[in-house]
């Protein structure tokens, strides 16, 4: 009896080692995640810059070899002209995430229908699920400030929340990373462009399904 017990464990036990040595190495390459929560003031993300830095602090802690992470947001010129694309600020790809999945093999890939983002795979650097339409509460609007193609969004004007700097009033563009909206259309299934929010501020965000969430990809 004593004997099993100890084979048993002296079996066990590395298994479970070599299961979380393969969680972390996963970790430490994933180069796509949804933020596991937002920076707390609304859509004001500090500009480009605080919102690159949230997600490399978020990246860090969970152990990322990765040291360059982009938001996944575009912004606007004064006047309302196009200024950054979300698309030309996240490197060529392929992007995995934090279980190794491939999400998108390339800018291209990730902008086609052909794309792995869904519930199941648009993980948080955690490798967490984000919850999602029917889930309490639904946050599955992630900000973007997007359209379709991964550019500046020109849906109503501003749609960048004063490029990442307001917390009240104003609009942000957000996608659905669970694919799931009202109805079958194009854009209730869109992963970056679905609608517009009600405000900038945390209660506008979260008022449509949101919390203020962003996809980060490492530019490698």
């Amino acid at each position: 009896m004593s004997f099993s017990r100890i084979s048993a464990a002296s079996i066990f036990v590395p298994v479970i080692l070599a299961g979380s040595g393969l969680v972390q190495a996963q970790q430490a390459d994933m180069t796509f995640f949804v933020t596991s929560a937002g920076k707390g003031n609304g859509a004001d993300l500090g500009g480009l810059e605080g919102a690159d830095a949230h997600c490399n602090a978020l990246a860090k802690a969970a152990g990322s070899k990765h040291t360059n992470w982009r938001a996944y947001l575009s912004t606007a010129l004064p006047g309302g002209d196009q200024g950054v694309d979300a698309r030309s600020r996240i490197g060529k790809g392929p992007w995995r995430n934090a279980k190794g999945v491939v999400v998108a093999k390339s800018v291209s890939d990730l902008h086609s229908e052909h794309n792995n983002i869904n519930k199941q795979t648009a993980l948080t650097e955690k490798g967490e699920m984000v919850k999602g339409r029917g889930d309490t509460p639904n946050e599955h609007d992630i900000l973007t400030g997007s359209d379709p193609d991964g550019r500046f969004s020109t849906a109503g004007g501003d749609t960048t929340c004063g490029n990442w700097t307001k917390s009240g009033e104003g609009v942000a563009m957000v996608g659905h990373h669970d694919r799931l909206g009202l109805g079958t259309d194009d854009a209730s299934r869109s992963w970056n462009s679905s609608h517009p929010s009600r405000g900038c501020s945390d209660e506008g965000l979260k008022s449509t399904g949101g919390a203020g969430l962003l996809y980060c990809f490492a530019e490698k």
